[in-house]
């Protein structure tokens, strides 16, 4: 049963409101995918408006902390992902120093490593506040985790390892959403595992965790 905290998001909806959460995701999402592939000069100016517009629709509905996932609602039950993801760090790190392709973050200064986790908790924001409840009012539940997976693994084209990384973590994020509605684990949890991503598997794969026109961009140094 759905308590008072709840948002009814599987409640069927007028198809005019259908239509609404459909432009707005459309809208949306176009504009991240554009701003993706500008240089990175206008990505400058446009990026933010981007991120922007999202967290103004989700905002304008006056959602309370609980609805958002950034009250106490599901904390403590949700607290075992980050053993979880510790534990799953640990053993990829030692698979990569076995077969040789772990290596060092390209910048392991503090700044760089919290600016990643404060992104990656802005991800999850978009993906389980914006597309998420979006998709559901449309489709079936299951359906629309699977959509919002396949999403999030397209807004990392053209970096094919992150591709396969993001559709999988898109779909198990959103379903550990549904059981516990908080963000704040499944934020960290992503920032830990995206990390370890970025040391375990070799940069000329993932260049430097870049999407976008920046991943074609992208030239090691020698």
């Amino acid at each position: 049963m759905a308590t008072t905290d709840s948002p009814s998001l599987a409640l069927p909806v007028p198809r005019q409101h259908g239509s609404r959460d459909l432009a707005e995701l459309l809208i949306g999402f176009s504009a991240i995918l554009l701003v993706l592939w500008l240089p990175s000069r206008a990505q400058l100016i446009f990026g933010p408006l981007a991120l922007f517009a999202p967290l103004a629709m989700v905002l304008s509905k006056k959602p309370t902390l609980n609805q958002l996932g950034l009250g106490w609602r599901g904390l403590i039950p949700s607290l075992w992902v980050l053993p979880a993801a510790v534990a799953l760090t640990i053993v990829s790190v030692l698979m990569a120093r076995r077969i040789g392709t772990f290596h060092s973050l390209y910048s392991p200064d503090f700044a760089h490593v919290w600016g990643y986790v404060v992104w990656t908790m802005y991800q999850q924001f978009l993906l389980q506040d914006y597309v998420m409840p979006r998709l559901t009012r449309i489709l079936s539940s299951d359906r629309a985790i699977f959509l919002a997976a396949a999403l999030f693994a397209v807004a990392h084209l053209p970096n094919l390892s992150l591709v396969a990384a993001t559709l999988v973590w898109g779909a198990v994020s959103c379903l550990l959403f549904r059981r516990y509605h908080n963000l704040y684990v499944l934020g960290l949890a992503q920032g830990m595992l995206g990390l370890c991503f970025a040391v375990c598997v070799p940069d000329l794969w993932h260049h430097h965790m870049r999407v976008g026109l920046g991943y074609l961009h992208y030239h090691p140094k020698v």
